[in-house]
């Protein structure tokens, strides 16, 4: 038998058995073939495994020490196979990458698939919050949610809907400086400048019939969604602020939108994962849970 690791199995089962025939059995093999293989072990290692006699086999010294490393070794082999056997759907323990926004990210993801990895012990969620567009690839990024255009190839992507971008001020500032009338009028009051991390320019304010700006000459400016909501909310500037991160705010009556009837169209919303084949029954179950808490 050239199989090493086989020959290995069917001597632990032989020796933790009382005979060669139970081992047999035990194996769904015929008793020849356990004699065969321990009789090639034998050979190779230059030891006999076994005293044979009328009334049955009993291993050697030799033989009952390489019954435990054989036991360990076959044992780490066929766990090692077991953790990593993901073809039934029942089996979702180990580590899901998943790159995401940070208005999505840092609150709305954790807390919509709690109950899921809750149901699923072993498995590991592994978060990435960014605004720029990840490197599946080098990032080893398995499932991603994406706001805006998803054009690659490379991706299998599912569309949810759309994210509204609401142009809004705090009550005070609106005392302070009124409400603008128009585009025009808005570019002239205090704005926020919201740094895209892909270009490290300012996003362009976007309006409806394709109308864009990029404020002159702002009074805050940032990297970070929730900083930009935090300075709009304290008064200091108009700002365009998305949907999730604003409708809180305008609920307690804390913002206030502005220009409505010139909102821009809303951005699509994505969850993506690349085309690998198999996929992982974790990666499968990740991208389905995220289309169905975000849809």
């Amino acid at each position: 038998m050239n199989n090493r690791l086989e020959s290995l199995r069917i001597f632990y089962t032989a020796a933790a058995a009382a005979n060669f025939r139970e081992a047999a059995q035990r194996l769904a093999v015929s008793p020849q073939v356990v004699t065969r293989a321990v009789r090639e072990l034998e050979d190779e290692l230059g030891e006999s495994l076994f005293h044979r006699s009328t009334r049955g086999v009993r291993l050697t010294d030799f033989g009952a020490a390489l019954a435990e490393r054989a036991r360990v070794a076959v044992g780490g082999v066929d766990q090692l196979f077991q953790r990593i056997d993901r073809r039934t759907l029942s089996q979702h323990a180990g580590t899901v990458r998943v790159a995401a926004p940070g208005v999505l990210g840092r609150q709305h993801i954790p807390r919509m698939l709690a109950p899921m990895l809750t149901e699923h012990p072993g498995l590991v969620l592994d978060l990435r919050l960014s605004n720029r567009l990840a490197d599946v690839v080098g990032e080893k990024i398995d499932v991603g949610v994406r706001v805006g255009p998803l054009r690659d190839s490379r991706f299998v992507a599912k569309p949810l809907g759309t994210m509204s971008l609401y142009t809004v001020a705090a009550p005070s500032l609106l005392a302070r400086v009124g409400a603008p009338a128009s585009v025009a009028e808005l570019e002239k009051q205090p704005l926020t400048a919201l740094i895209d991390p892909n270009s490290g320019r300012p996003y362009t304010w976007d309006f409806s019939r394709d109308r864009k700006f990029t404020p002159a000459t702002p009074v805050f400016v940032t990297d970070d969604h929730d900083a930009e909501c935090a300075a709009v909310v304290a008064g200091l500037a108009f700002g365009q602020i998305v949907a999730p991160l604003a409708d809180p705010w305008i609920a307690s009556g804390q913002l206030v939108r502005v220009l409505e009837r010139h909102d821009p169209t809303p951005w699509p919303v994505y969850v993506y994962r690349v085309q690998r084949s198999p996929v992982p029954a974790r990666v499968r179950l990740v991208y389905d849970a995220l289309i169905e808490v975000l849809r």
